[in-house]
């Protein structure tokens, strides 16, 4: 806690001059009760992130859930940890709720889970320089949880949540669903009951905020061919064989589909001979085969990103009428698997996103736009975004997420969580 203490006066530098504000005395105290407990608040920070929560590590994400759960309770909310089906092999999600009468009410999403299993080298906490600290899920998400926390209890202290409406609804298997029907069932159930849904995801600076997100669909390439000698290759007896067949469906999906905007599809592994094999849970692909034989076998999986359920079965259509057009001597199927649905862009998340822009340009931070889908992956947002209008990317800001390194922008992220604040303090008004 000493080198916490040392960086604390110089977490604060980003501190807003309530002269140059254009807030209401109400929300100038706050922007001064996050200061006050802003200390605290890093304390947090550095608990959650020393707590290693990589999606199998149902142990972890437990634990994580169980210090927000004592935080939670503190600010009067009600708590409970919602348990998923055995079959589903992860921990559970965490639950905090108030419910009143008045104003909108308010969904907010974020994940405990990383990407960083147990067995994977750790990284804690560490502040590298006065403005940016390292450690596990410090951007992706953990820092977005706390600021989630950090807000609502200003909130909490200044009598602003007295008769309002608000669930938090932090995931444990974001990073890595074990079913996405079974595991999200709960969590689309309550949204239903809400006006708004933000999301936590990662910000990308003061200036732009997420009003869609691309969806993530997965999909399975098996081709066949005639196993014979290597000599016969392209005549009429040998044909093609399966990694020619393999080869020319994927050269076919990128000149018909690659360029179309928001549209992705990317082979992750490939595997082809006389016999293969696969196993789905680990990844591990083995083949046998030679040179001089005519492969029989190849497999191919990948994933498909799109915006919007139309551009999905276009590119799914698209993509079964290339895979029926067989070399001779040769078979293909594909298969498809619903990931992450896409978080469309609608009027009314750009309606939020004005919102924000205006709170932001009253606290002086600069104008916020409404970023580029392409730029964003897949999130949980996504579930609700058909039921909710909704923004992502509120949370804080970094580097490197899903990698060793992974850092926090300590300097921004003060003025993130009072933005965040301010934000929903103007909903629930």
């Amino acid at each position: 806690m000493k080198k916490l203490t040392v960086y604390l006066i110089l977490a604060f530098a980003p501190i807003l001059t309530f002269a140059q504000q254009k807030l209401t005395k109400e929300e100038q105290k706050l922007i001064e009760q996050i200061d006050k407990n802003y200390q605290e608040t890093l304390a947090l920070l550095e608990e959650v992130i020393n707590i290693n929560s990589g999606s199998l590590n149902k142990e972890g994400v437990r634990e994580v859930g169980r210090v927000f759960e004592r935080e939670f309770q503190k600010i009067g909310f009600q708590t409970e940890w919602v348990e998923l089906p055995a079959e589903v092999n992860r921990a559970g999600h965490f639950v905090a709720t108030r419910k009143g009468t008045k104003g909108k009410k308010l969904f907010l999403i974020g994940h405990l889970d990383t990407v960083f299993e147990k067995d994977m080298p750790f990284t804690p906490f560490t502040y590298l320089n006065d403005s940016t600290a390292t450690g596990q899920g410090a951007n992706d998400m953990k820092g977005g949880d706390v600021l989630v926390f950090a807000s609502l209890k200003a909130l909490h202290e200044l009598g602003l949540l007295d008769d309002r409406t608000v669930t938090v609804y932090f995931m444990g298997d974001e990073e890595s669903s074990g079913d996405n029907v079974l595991s999200r069932k709960d969590f689309i159930e309550r949204s239903k009951a809400h006006d708004i849904a933000l999301g936590y995801e990662t910000a990308q600076g003061f200036n732009s905020v997420t009003v869609a997100r691309r969806g993530a669909s997965g999909w399975t390439l098996k081709t066949t061919g005639k196993q014979s000698h290597s000599s016969g290759v392209f005549g009429q007896n040998a044909g093609y064989g399966a990694i020619y067949e393999a080869s020319r469906i994927l050269d076919e999906f990128r000149e018909a589909l690659a360029g179309e905007k928001y549209l992705t599809f990317n082979p992750g592994q490939f595997i082809g001979g006389s016999d293969i094999s696969y196993d789905p849970i680990t990844g591990k692909g083995e083949s046998l085969g030679k040179t001089n034989i005519v492969a029989r076998e190849a497999f191919v999986t990948g994933d498909l990103r799109f915006l919007g359920e139309a551009q999905k079965e276009a590119a799914r259509e698209k993509m079964r009428e290339i895979v029926s057009k067989n070399l001779h001597q040769t078979d293909a199927e594909i298969t498809f698997t619903d990931g992450i649905p896409s978080m469309s862009p609608t009027e009314k998340n750009y309606a939020l996103a004005k919102i924000l822009n205006q709170v932001s340009l009253d606290m002086n931070l600069g104008e916020v736009k409404p970023g580029d889908p392409g730029s964003r992956g897949a999130a949980d947002i996504a579930y609700v975004a058909d039921i909710l209008p909704g923004l992502d990317g509120l949370g804080a800001s970094g580097t490197g997420a899903h990698a060793p390194g992974e850092t926090i922008n300590m300097k921004q992220f003060p003025d993130l969580i009072k933005r965040n604040t301010i934000l929903l303090y103007r909903l629930i008004r």
